[in-house]
Protein backbone atom coordinates (compact mmCIF):
# COMPACT_ATOMS: atom_id res chain seq x y z
CA UNK A 1 0.00 0.00 0.00
CA UNK A 2 1.16 3.64 -0.82
CA UNK A 3 1.64 5.52 2.75
CA UNK A 4 0.64 9.58 3.20
CA UNK A 5 0.99 11.86 4.39
CA UNK A 6 4.83 12.32 4.25
CA UNK A 7 6.42 14.42 1.08
CA UNK A 8 6.91 11.99 -1.48
CA UNK A 9 4.17 8.75 -2.48
CA UNK A 10 6.08 5.45 -1.42
CA UNK A 11 5.75 1.86 -0.46
CA UNK A 12 7.11 0.26 2.25
CA UNK A 13 8.14 -3.09 3.67
CA UNK A 14 8.35 -2.93 7.35
CA UNK A 15 11.31 -5.16 8.84
CA UNK A 16 11.02 -7.99 10.80
CA UNK A 17 13.32 -6.37 13.73
CA UNK A 18 11.22 -5.05 17.04
CA UNK A 19 14.04 -3.13 18.30
CA UNK A 20 14.62 0.56 18.12
CA UNK A 21 17.47 0.16 15.69
CA UNK A 22 16.02 -0.42 12.49
CA UNK A 23 18.27 -0.23 9.14
CA UNK A 24 16.03 1.53 6.36
CA UNK A 25 17.25 1.35 2.65
CA UNK A 26 15.69 3.42 0.17
CA UNK A 27 14.96 2.59 -3.24
CA UNK A 28 14.91 5.56 -6.60
CA UNK A 29 13.43 3.90 -9.82
CA UNK A 30 14.56 5.17 -13.26
CA UNK A 31 13.36 7.87 -15.72
CA UNK A 32 9.85 6.56 -16.85
CA UNK A 33 9.42 4.22 -14.02
CA UNK A 34 7.60 4.13 -10.52
CA UNK A 35 8.07 2.93 -7.22
CA UNK A 36 6.62 0.01 -7.69
CA UNK A 37 9.84 -1.17 -10.29
CA UNK A 38 12.98 -2.18 -7.82
CA UNK A 39 9.94 -2.92 -5.24
CA UNK A 40 10.02 -6.04 -6.63
CA UNK A 41 13.39 -7.05 -5.39
CA UNK A 42 12.98 -6.40 -1.61
CA UNK A 43 11.48 -9.93 -0.80
CA UNK A 44 14.89 -11.11 -1.60
CA UNK A 45 16.58 -8.03 0.74
CA UNK A 46 17.63 -9.11 4.09
CA UNK A 47 14.17 -9.08 6.08
CA UNK A 48 15.79 -6.82 8.71
CA UNK A 49 15.69 -3.91 6.53
CA UNK A 50 13.04 -1.79 6.58
CA UNK A 51 12.33 -1.02 2.58
CA UNK A 52 11.08 2.15 1.42
CA UNK A 53 10.44 2.80 -2.63
CA UNK A 54 9.86 6.31 -3.76
CA UNK A 55 8.36 7.81 -6.99
CA UNK A 56 9.76 10.23 -8.28
CA UNK A 57 8.04 13.88 -8.10
CA UNK A 58 7.63 14.81 -11.53
CA UNK A 59 4.50 12.71 -13.12
CA UNK A 60 5.22 12.02 -16.97
CA UNK A 61 2.61 11.38 -19.61
CA UNK A 62 0.73 8.59 -20.41
CA UNK A 63 2.60 7.18 -17.39
CA UNK A 64 5.71 6.84 -14.70
CA UNK A 65 7.90 9.87 -13.14
CA UNK A 66 11.09 11.26 -13.23
CA UNK A 67 13.46 13.07 -11.20
CA UNK A 68 14.19 15.15 -13.70
CA UNK A 69 13.61 15.93 -17.66
CA UNK A 70 15.59 14.49 -20.02
CA UNK A 71 15.74 15.86 -23.58
CA UNK A 72 16.64 13.34 -26.08
CA UNK A 73 16.80 15.12 -28.94
CA UNK A 74 19.31 17.75 -27.67
CA UNK A 75 22.14 18.08 -30.02
CA UNK A 76 25.16 17.33 -27.59
CA UNK A 77 23.40 13.88 -26.70
CA UNK A 78 21.22 13.44 -23.50
CA UNK A 79 20.55 17.00 -21.80
CA UNK A 80 19.28 16.71 -18.79
CA UNK A 81 17.50 19.67 -16.73
CA UNK A 82 19.77 19.92 -13.41
CA UNK A 83 17.52 22.47 -12.13
CA UNK A 84 14.92 19.98 -11.86
CA UNK A 85 17.68 17.17 -10.53
CA UNK A 86 18.69 19.63 -7.29
CA UNK A 87 15.14 19.78 -6.50
CA UNK A 88 14.92 16.67 -6.47
CA UNK A 89 18.27 15.87 -4.42
CA UNK A 90 16.74 17.98 -1.87
CA UNK A 91 13.37 16.32 -1.60
CA UNK A 92 14.97 13.02 -1.28
CA UNK A 93 16.62 14.16 1.92
CA UNK A 94 14.12 15.78 3.48
CA UNK A 95 12.19 12.57 2.87
CA UNK A 96 14.77 10.59 4.39
CA UNK A 97 14.57 13.06 7.71
CA UNK A 98 10.34 12.45 7.35
CA UNK A 99 10.42 8.30 6.48
CA UNK A 100 13.17 7.97 9.81
CA UNK A 101 10.83 9.82 12.26
CA UNK A 102 7.20 8.61 10.93
CA UNK A 103 8.77 4.99 11.19
CA UNK A 104 11.07 5.06 14.24
CA UNK A 105 14.04 3.91 11.94
CA UNK A 106 17.57 4.26 12.32
CA UNK A 107 19.44 7.36 10.53
CA UNK A 108 22.54 6.37 11.17
CA UNK A 109 21.98 2.92 9.07
CA UNK A 110 20.55 4.26 6.00
CA UNK A 111 20.96 2.69 2.68
CA UNK A 112 20.34 4.15 -0.83
CA UNK A 113 19.27 2.02 -3.72
CA UNK A 114 19.34 3.50 -7.22
CA UNK A 115 18.76 2.50 -10.85
CA UNK A 116 19.73 4.65 -13.83
CA UNK A 117 18.42 8.02 -12.96
CA UNK A 118 17.76 7.17 -9.69
CA UNK A 119 21.10 6.39 -9.61
CA UNK A 120 22.45 9.86 -10.36
CA UNK A 121 20.11 11.09 -7.30
CA UNK A 122 21.16 8.66 -5.09
CA UNK A 123 24.97 9.73 -5.70
CA UNK A 124 23.53 13.48 -5.09
CA UNK A 125 22.46 12.79 -2.28
CA UNK A 126 25.15 10.68 -0.86
CA UNK A 127 28.09 12.71 -1.68
CA UNK A 128 26.33 15.74 -0.96
CA UNK A 129 25.22 14.83 2.73
CA UNK A 130 27.66 11.92 3.39
CA UNK A 131 26.48 12.27 7.04
CA UNK A 132 23.24 11.15 6.45
CA UNK A 133 23.78 8.05 4.43
CA UNK A 134 25.69 4.56 5.17
CA UNK A 135 25.77 2.97 1.85
CA UNK A 136 24.44 3.44 -1.82
CA UNK A 137 24.09 0.87 -3.79
CA UNK A 138 24.05 2.14 -7.84
CA UNK A 139 22.88 0.63 -10.61
CA UNK A 140 23.25 1.87 -13.98
CA UNK A 141 23.92 4.95 -13.26
CA UNK A 142 26.81 8.03 -13.53
CA UNK A 143 28.00 10.66 -11.19
CA UNK A 144 26.79 13.92 -12.13
CA UNK A 145 29.24 16.66 -10.87
CA UNK A 146 26.65 19.31 -12.05
CA UNK A 147 24.17 18.35 -8.81
CA UNK A 148 26.49 18.08 -5.99
CA UNK A 149 26.21 20.66 -3.24
CA UNK A 150 29.05 23.06 -3.48
CA UNK A 151 30.92 22.63 -0.58
CA UNK A 152 30.87 18.53 -1.38
CA UNK A 153 34.34 18.18 -1.03
CA UNK A 154 34.55 19.54 2.65
CA UNK A 155 32.91 17.11 3.99
CA UNK A 156 34.30 13.52 5.12
CA UNK A 157 33.32 10.72 3.14
CA UNK A 158 34.93 8.15 5.20
CA UNK A 159 31.48 6.51 6.50
CA UNK A 160 30.43 5.87 3.38
CA UNK A 161 30.27 2.75 1.47
CA UNK A 162 29.45 2.40 -2.41
CA UNK A 163 28.53 -0.44 -4.72
CA UNK A 164 28.42 0.62 -8.20
CA UNK A 165 27.68 -1.87 -11.16
CA UNK A 166 26.67 -1.35 -15.09
CA UNK A 167 25.81 -2.98 -18.09
CA UNK A 168 29.33 -3.58 -20.54
CA UNK A 169 26.61 -3.24 -23.35
CA UNK A 170 24.55 -0.26 -22.19
CA UNK A 171 22.92 1.74 -24.81
CA UNK A 172 21.11 4.22 -22.58
CA UNK A 173 23.65 5.45 -20.19
CA UNK A 174 27.55 4.31 -21.57
CA UNK A 175 29.37 2.73 -20.23
CA UNK A 176 32.70 4.76 -19.66
CA UNK A 177 30.06 7.09 -17.95
CA UNK A 178 30.09 4.91 -14.88
CA UNK A 179 33.88 3.67 -15.28
CA UNK A 180 34.45 7.28 -13.87
CA UNK A 181 32.83 6.54 -10.72
CA UNK A 182 36.14 4.29 -9.60
CA UNK A 183 38.76 6.96 -9.63
CA UNK A 184 36.11 9.82 -8.37
CA UNK A 185 35.52 7.68 -5.39
CA UNK A 186 38.98 7.23 -4.75
CA UNK A 187 39.63 10.53 -4.63
CA UNK A 188 37.27 11.21 -2.28
CA UNK A 189 38.19 8.55 0.32
CA UNK A 190 35.33 6.09 -0.42
CA UNK A 191 35.21 2.78 0.01
CA UNK A 192 33.40 1.20 -3.25
CA UNK A 193 33.58 -1.51 -5.38
CA UNK A 194 32.37 -1.41 -9.31
CA UNK A 195 31.98 -4.29 -11.23
CA UNK A 196 30.60 -4.78 -15.02
CA UNK A 197 28.27 -7.37 -16.12
CA UNK A 198 27.75 -8.39 -20.08
CA UNK A 199 23.80 -6.71 -20.08
CA UNK A 200 22.51 -3.42 -20.95
CA UNK A 201 20.28 -1.02 -18.86
CA UNK A 202 19.24 -3.44 -16.68
CA UNK A 203 20.20 -5.62 -13.91
CA UNK A 204 21.35 -9.24 -14.45
CA UNK A 205 20.78 -11.86 -12.13
CA UNK A 206 24.26 -12.02 -11.18
CA UNK A 207 23.90 -8.64 -10.62
CA UNK A 208 21.45 -8.89 -7.84
CA UNK A 209 23.07 -11.62 -5.87
CA UNK A 210 26.32 -9.57 -5.95
CA UNK A 211 25.35 -6.08 -4.32
CA UNK A 212 22.77 -8.46 -1.97
CA UNK A 213 25.93 -10.21 -1.03
CA UNK A 214 27.77 -6.79 -0.43
CA UNK A 215 24.44 -5.33 1.09
CA UNK A 216 24.35 -8.42 3.89
CA UNK A 217 27.85 -7.56 4.96
CA UNK A 218 27.40 -4.04 5.32
CA UNK A 219 24.34 -3.38 7.48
Amino acid sequence: MTTAPLSLEHLIKPSTKTTEKIPVLFMFHGYGSNEEDLFSFAPELPEELCIISVRAPYPMQPQGNAWYAINFDAEKGKWSDDEQALVSRDKIIVFIEEACTAYNLDKDNVTLLGFSQGTILSYAVALSYPEKIKNVIALSGYINEAILKEDYTKKSHASLSIYASHGSVDQVIPVDWAQRSAPFLSNLGIEHLYEEFPVGHGVAPQNFYSFKKWLEDKI
